[in-house]
């Protein structure tokens, strides 16, 4: 990325949008001139349900934007929350083409074709293509091959697919708002380079994203991306079990259940009470503490087994010495780490975004930023930098009205 240029980090959720207005400065630092949040519209469980709607919402948060920032929304890079994401593995084999055996560059292009070289269904649209390990003669593990000597070369890649007119639908809104989409990022990868140490990438560990209509997770091991994968269950789906279980408005679960809400409902007093009038004045009595953090107990129970299930499909249930880090919105719940050890049978923590190299413009901002919530769009803004500072032809090809990464993630 050229210093001096502007850039956006978009994350548009189900519930919030969250932006961050960045420049990239002469003196190699990173500028943040606005942070803006709001409330999303035309989104359903990670996905655009109404173009004109969510058009409408990212229009309003570039107005704000382009107030200090005029040439950021130029410049966009924006995630990918839908729950209809896919992972599977890719291999590519070919035979070393010089006479001394020695790797050369169309050797690598080569064996990253045939990696690439894999059908997918007409209405999935592939948004990441992960390089985790280059092979020669049998020897595992390789990050670069270049130069060494064999007569096989193999690569190991992960093709990360969603549904297409997901991608479609986003990349028309943000651009009928009047802005320009650069790169797409699926939400976990970018919330783990934002929360996630290299230490723990490398013990192995899982990222578990709890947004507002799906939860979705990122696992690692040996410093290398090994899996994804979303549900279509987030903190939406406990607020609404609040409203059903108390007979009141969503708003006011939503406040009952961030006020006084817990997932362990054994640590909440028996003899704690809530009166609802406090929270919707159209609501009598009290109900009891315990018996709200039991409805929420049951659902984070849920999202959680939905996690186990699937590290045990890939053989790392129980098996990840660095734990669970959990992010987004449904992470700041009372008692969610100790309900995520119990389930997952796992060390785990909340993970706060790393923004120790931005430079905020104002007082505050930095605090702001340090939340869960915002791993995703803190994530977004390392990944916009690096990624317009790769040399053209390098990690970015561009794939339509998005990107795909090749060798990104290696570690």
């Amino acid at each position: 990325m050229k210093k001096g240029r502007e850039f956006l980090a978009l994350d548009v959720g189900s519930a919030r949008i969250k932006a961050l207005a960045c420049e990239a400065r002469r003196d190699g630092t990173l500028h943040v001139s606005s942070l803006f949040v709001m409330p999303s519209r035309g989104m359903r469980r990670g996905m655009v349900d109404d173009v004109a709607e969510v058009a409408g919402a990212v229009n309003q948060a570039l107005v704000e934007i382009r107030k200090e920032s005029p040439n950021a929304h130029k410049a966009i890079f924006v995630n990918i929350a839908s729950a209809y994401v896919k992972a599977q593995t890719s291999r590519g084999i070919v035979a070393v083409s010089r006479a001394d055996f020695q790797i050369h560059h169309d050797d690598i292009m080569r064996v990253e074709a045939a990696a690439q070289a894999m059908s997918i269904p007409p209405n999935r649209a592939v948004v990441h293509l992960i390089n985790q390990e280059y092979i020669v003669d049998g020897i595992t593990g390789i990050k670069d091959p270049l130069g060494m000597v064999g007569n096989r070369l193999e690569l190991v890649s992960m093709i990360v697919d969603v549904f297409e007119p997901a991608v479609k639908s986003l990349t028309k809104a943000v651009e009928t708002a009047g802005g320009e989409v650069e790169g797409m990022i699926f939400g976990p990868l970018a919330s783990a380079r934002s929360v996630l140490t290299k230490n723990q990438k490398d013990l192995g560990v899982v990222l578990v994203d709890i947004g507002h209509e799906a939860t979705s997770i990122a696992v690692y091991e040996d410093g290398k991306l090994v899996h994804v994968a979303a549900f279509p269950v987030g903190g939406a789906n406990v607020t609404n079990d609040v409203a059903v279980g108390l007979r009141v408005s969503p708003e006011a679960a939503e406040t009952i259940k961030c006020s006084y809400g817990s997932a362990m409902a054994k640590d909440v007093p028996a003899r704690d009470m809530i009166e609802l009038s406090r929270v919707d004045a159209r609501a009598k009595g009290a109900v009891p503490r315990r018996f709200v953090a039991e409805i929420i107990e049951a659902r984070y129970a849920e999202i959680f087994e939905f996690v186990e299930a699937e590290l045990k499909r890939i053989g790392k249930a129980g098996r990840l010495p660095a734990g669970a880090v959990l992010t987004g919105g449904g992470a700041k719940i009372a008692g969610v780490i100790d309900r995520a050890r119990e389930e997952l049978r796992l060390p785990a923590q909340v993970g706060i975004p790393d923004v120790s190299r931005l430079e905020f413009a104002r007082e505050g901002m930095m605090e702001k930023a340090e939340d869960p919530e915002f791993a995703c769009v803190t994530g977004l803004v390392a990944w916009g930098k690096e990624h317009g500072e790769e040399p053209e032809g390098q990690g970015g090809k561009a794939l339509g009205a998005f990107r795909k990464l090749i060798d990104y993630f290696m570690p």
